[in-house]
């Protein structure tokens, strides 16, 4: 079996593309004091913002601006960082992976309160930052500003969906799962049509990571894609089901 530096072109991964790649050997234990730390904070931030943005309401504009601007600068300057590093190049070191899309329609919901973008959002961001936070793979050692941007990028994407939903600003509508679902798989055909064509691999497609991954217990090659397909479908409408009970 090749391995994937021998089919791929071998780069440092962009910041999505950890996503669904295991915690390697590195200072910041898996599910260890740190990691459990930042994962707790991200939606006690979440939640506290949502708090006083209930209690004063008239601070929900300031805080949702400040969550989209925060995101916003975020990637910016980390994109910056890869340009300057020379690691932003075509085909293989572009914002195509999952989270990467999710930073900008969360940005988009929290500024404008887009009702198209929370219904994407709350589904992708949830289910990719949400699970990359759970597993990271930090290939630089904590508390580098790679590993730092990591845990700000997909933190700021989880607590900012959540601060929306919670503050009561924004709720995903009915019809939201089938919706993002069949968007999903419509940006995935595309994405995998660059993949064959420039011999890339985002999104997964044509090869699991090289890692230890949550995908190998999905099966080989291309049975892992099959398999995710109602597995995310599941998570979707999990994640609808609060909003369901409301509607009620």
């Amino acid at each position: 079996m090749h391995s994937r530096e021998s089919r791929f072109p071998r780069h440092p991964a962009p910041l999505c593309a950890l996503f669904w790649n295991s915690l390697s050997a590195n200072n910041l234990p898996l599910f260890g004091r740190v990691h459990l730390a930042i994962v707790a904070a991200v939606p006690a931030v979440a939640a506290a913002l949502a708090i006083a943005s209930r209690r004063r309401p008239a601070s929900g504009r300031p805080i949702r601006y400040a969550l989209g601007a925060f995101l916003l600068l975020n990637e910016i300057v980390w994109y910056v960082y890869q340009i300057q590093h020379g690691y932003l190049r075509f085909p293989g070191q572009l914002p195509l992976q999952l989270c990467d899309v999710a930073v900008w329609l969360a940005a988009l919901a929290a500024l404008s309160r887009s009702v198209w973008a929370f219904d994407l959002v709350w589904y992708w961001g949830l289910c990719g930052a949400g699970m990359a936070l759970l597993t990271p793979d930090l290939w630089t050692p904590f508390p580098s500003y790679l590993a730092i941007a990591f845990f700000l990028s997909h933190g700021g994407v989880v607590a900012t969906i959540l601060f929306l939903a919670w503050s009561g600003l924004a709720r995903p509508r009915p019809g939201s799962v089938r919706r993002a679902f069949v968007a999903l798989n419509a940006v995935a055909v595309v994405i995998g049509a660059f993949d064959a064509i420039f011999g890339t691999n985002y999104f997964y497609l044509r090869q699991k990571p090289s890692n230890a991954s949550l995908l190998d217990f999905l099966g080989p090659w291309p049975v892992y894609i099959l398999v995710a397909e109602p597995l995310v479908l599941l998570l979707f409408w999990i994640l609808w089901a609060p909003f369901r009970r409301t509607d009620d």
